[in-house]
């Protein structure tokens, strides 16, 4: 169940347009690396302290992936790219990599976890 709050909110850099209230999603709790490799080892041969190694090997391996500019691939769960905020220039000749000033991970769900998704189901927190 995922839990959501009742917030106002007005539309930003246009304070004539009157602010309507909207659901905010809220967090319950958060899980661990550890208690995601507890549960996942529960549906394979590795022991937790194995599948601990191997989400870490992967928390280590997609960022230098993704620097490298590389797309990750990651099958049902969908796939990770960059992308990028940059300041412009007038002259073409000018444009650099030092014009980018962050880099933004994006997620593509696939279609497994759409599925997943798919079934929430909401309840306002009290």
């Amino acid at each position: 169940m995922i839990k959501y709050n009742k917030v106002k909110r007005g539309r930003p850099g246009h304070p004539e347009v009157p602010e309507k209230y909207y659901p905010s999603l809220q967090s319950t709790r958060i899980v661990t690396t550890r208690k995601l490799a507890q549960e996942a080892s529960k549906m394979s041969t590795l022991s937790t302290a194995d599948m601990v190694a191997a989400i870490e090997a992967l928390l280590i391996l997609i960022p230098e992936h993704l620097i490298n500019g590389e797309r990750v691939e990651l099958g049902d769960f969908g796939s990770i790219w960059l992308r990028f905020s940059a300041e412009g220039v007038e002259d073409e000749n000018k444009v650099s990599g030092k014009q980018i000033t962050r880099l933004i991970p994006r997620l593509m769900a696939g279609k497994r976890f759409l599925e997943v998704l798919a079934q929430a189901e909401f309840q306002e927190l009290r």
